[in-house]
């Protein structure tokens, strides 16, 4: 999923990057309105947890491999802004770093994951948990949705760059081919390790959850003499 540098054209590159630092931009000011004073600190802890998963790569098929996206696990936990932020600082890091994505295509990868995974899946989970009882389990199902669908839809963002300025001889249909086929199954192993993460989260701590809306308040009560 992470584009390397020179796979999309410079052009492509800079109106997808104008366009991810919009999106960015007003995740900003979404983040300071929703993110509370305790609620804060799991921002941060979710983005060091989706970093370290995404250095973990699995099998999936013909030699490739897949790691956690983290769009959806980010939008449970703390909200769509707020992922939005996590997820470009983790995309940040690891192309500094890392060199895991060009520098010259980070734009384009905040884009897909930062910004297409994270709205797609904060949709899908509310469409999927609006249908179903309001219970924890309910959320854990309606993340492991969002996390599944999440992934094609972001390589399918892919697929539009690499129409509008791949450098690259193959089609756009065998791209698109090789890329939805292949992260469906990454989708799978998505999902599994979003529900886990979502339901240990919820059992220990569900009033810190964003996507529980049953949360539990302290509540100051008088107590007559």
């Amino acid at each position: 999923m992470h584009i390397p540098d020179g796979f999309i054209d410079p052009q492509t590159s800079a109106i997808f990057g104008v366009a991810a630092a919009a999106g960015v931009a007003v995740s900003i000011r979404g983040a300071r309105e929703q993110l509370e004073t305790k609620t804060a600190p799991l921002a941060g802890l979710t983005a060091v947890f989706i970093f370290a998963v995404q250095m973990l790569n699995f099998p999936v098929a013909a030699g490739t491999s897949g790691h956690l996206l983290g769009s959806a696990l980010a939008v449970v936990l703390v909200g769509p802004h707020a992922a939005v932020l996590s997820l470009s600082v983790v995309l940040i890091i690891q192309a500094f770093l890392f060199a895991d994505g060009g520098l010259s295509a980070l734009g384009l990868n905040i884009f897909n994951i930062s910004i297409i995974g994270v709205w797609f899946s904060y949709g899908a989970f509310l469409l999927v948990r609006s249908l179903l009882p309001k219970t924890k389990s309910s959320v854990v199902v309606a993340s492991g949705v969002a996390a599944f669908l999440s992934v094609p839809v972001a390589a399918t963002g892919f697929v539009l760059q690499y129409w509008l300025g791949g450098t690259a001889t193959f089609s756009v249909s065998a791209v698109f081919t090789a890329m939805f086929s292949t992260h469906v199954l990454i989708g799978i192993g998505e999902a599994i390790i979003t529900v886990l993460t979502v339901s240990s989260v919820l059992s220990s701590r569900a009033d810190l959850v964003f996507g529980w809306e049953g949360k539990s308040t302290l509540e100051l009560r008088t107590v007559p003499a």
